[in-house]
């Protein structure tokens, strides 16, 4: 045999030095979930490791996250019902904890970026991502209400705005409204390729966010659709985004490589919380080993393509990496 394919994999120096692909903390955004109550710390069943912080233990949890190097992060917030309403007028009010928290964040750890949610479901009654009358979800006037929450985070300090809400035409909607008010350097990471998938179950749970009614599949992609994410993409880049996004990731790694392929923006995951739980309960039955499972999984999302991926294995990758 002249050709030994084995001859490039003899040691750990030879492997790393052909190794094609690599991940490090600096891929990684790291979700975090915040609550009204300033010292809340509660975690959520369905996802162990992972918390509900209040407005003031978050910012202890970054200082860790940073001393750990982690320099990215994703807000979401945990409205209580007394707030919600139809249209989710409070997701852009001045007294919006989630707003505050962000704000304060960023005066204290002015280096770190800072990734909003733009979406009706935390702030609504019906749990939907934009308004619901008859049982229909309203795409273009839940628009304005997005604009109008996007501009809110953008004046609270937040770095990137993450529209989730899958409504046609928003990202246009959002990049005018910002760009309207001298917010032209806030970016824009649109979620593009959003399923309307069974993996977001703790999620919802994190939040109390799932609808009350009927489900998301009148605006969130069929999972058996690919070629449509690069239609979504299209889309998407015409209109301002400076992101794409495929959500979930794991199980659409496929729809990752071919958003890759095909734009030269930056391609974002986000391995949801399904996923993060399958490998936690398996692990904890002693089926999987957390550490080699987590790792290999978040490689695959860089081997298909991903820039960047929003994950909840952030600050376990990075205390394995630091050692």
């Amino acid at each position: 045999m002249y050709q030994r394919p084995r001859r490039n994999r003899k040691s750990a120096a030879i492997r790393g030095m052909v190794e094609e692909n690599h991940i490090e903390i600096a891929h990684l955004i790291y979700p975090l979930f915040i609550a009204e109550q300033a010292n809340e710390k509660s975690e959520i069943a369905s996802m162990p490791g992972i918390f509900r912080w209040g407005t003031e233990k978050v910012l202890t949890e970054i200082e860790e996250c940073v001393q750990l190097g982690i320099k990215n992060f994703v807000l979401f917030p945990v409205v209580p019902e007394k707030y919600k309403t139809k249209r989710g007028d409070y997701s852009y009010d001045d007294q919006n904890f989630y707003l505050k928290v962000a704000t304060e964040i960023k005066k204290r750890f002015p280096e770190i970026s800072l990734m909003s949610d733009v979406a009706l479901d935390p702030y609504s009654i019906d749990g939907h991502d934009g308004i619901v009358e008859n049982g229909i979800i309203l795409n273009d006037e839940t628009l304005p209400i997005l604009s109008q929450m996007s501009l809110a985070q953008a004046q609270a300090g937040f770095d990137i705005i993450g529209p989730s809400d899958m409504m046609d035409g928003r990202i246009r909607a959002i990049r005018e409204m910002l760009d309207d008010h001298k917010y032209d350097q806030t970016s824009i990471m649109a979620y593009s390729a959003k399923y309307a998938s069974a993996f977001y179950g703790p999620f919802r749970d994190a939040l109390d966010s799932a609808p009350k009614s009927g489900d998301k599949k009148t605006y969130q992609m069929n999972p058996a659709n690919k070629e449509e994410a690069i239609l979504e993409g299209i889309l998407d880049i015409e209109e301002g985004a400076d992101f794409l996004m495929v959500k979930p990731a794991l199980s659409y790694l496929d729809v990752i490589h071919t958003l890759n392929d095909n734009f030269i923006q930056p391609i974002t995951a986000y391995n949801v919380s399904g996923e993060y739980a399958m490998i936690k309960a398996a692990s904890e039955k002693g089926w999987l080993d957390y550490n080699s499972t987590m790792v290999e999984t978040l490689l695959s999302m860089r081997r298909a393509g991903a820039n960047a991926i929003l994950t909840y294995h952030a600050k376990d990758f990075a205390k394995l990496k630091k050692g």
